[in-house]
């Protein structure tokens, strides 16, 4: 598993990808009171957009990412429950730092749900550090970043 490529989703990956994050933020619904954004999304759109790639077969985890001008911006991470501990998420965290400097982009933010607590001891292993806590719409965000060297 450790070697599986990680590429762009295709039209066909759509269901896996609606699929893959129904299966990774479904148990926060009761939390959050109400469906994570990332279940709210429209899939097929940011499939089109090039916005999203994958890994495995069938599909076990996928990023969803944004450049701007100064920043790779990180909407979406999700790994199956199934592949929870085998090393995906590393994995796409590290295709993520790949990307923005492929892009020639310096920083990497990200923003989490401040009731998803256990993502949030994730991030700062991996070098993102917390740059603020704000209330976004109906949601309660923590917002992370990234400086590449």
């Amino acid at each position: 598993m450790a070697d599986e490529e990680i590429r762009p989703a295709g039209a066909a990956d759509v269901p896996f990808v609606e699929g893959v994050i129904d299966a990774a933020f479904r148990p926060y619904v009761e939390r959050i009171g109400r469906l994570p954004q990332p279940m709210e999304e429209d899939h097929a759109a940011n499939v089109a957009a090039g916005k999203v790639f994958v890994t495995g077969e069938p599909v076990t985890g996928l990023v969803m990412v944004e450049a701007f001008a100064d920043h790779l911006f990180l909407d979406i991470i999700a790994v199956h429950p199934t592949a929870h501990g085998t090393g995906v998420g590393r994995r796409l965290l590290r295709f993520v730092e790949a990307r923005a400097r492929a892009l020639g982009l310096s920083e990497i933010r990200l923003c989490a749900n401040a009731m998803m607590w256990e993502n949030q001891k994730i991030y700062p292993r991996y070098g993102y550090e917390l740059v603020e806590r704000r209330v976004d719409g109906p949601y309660d965000r923590v917002h992370y970043r990234k400086r590449l060297l």
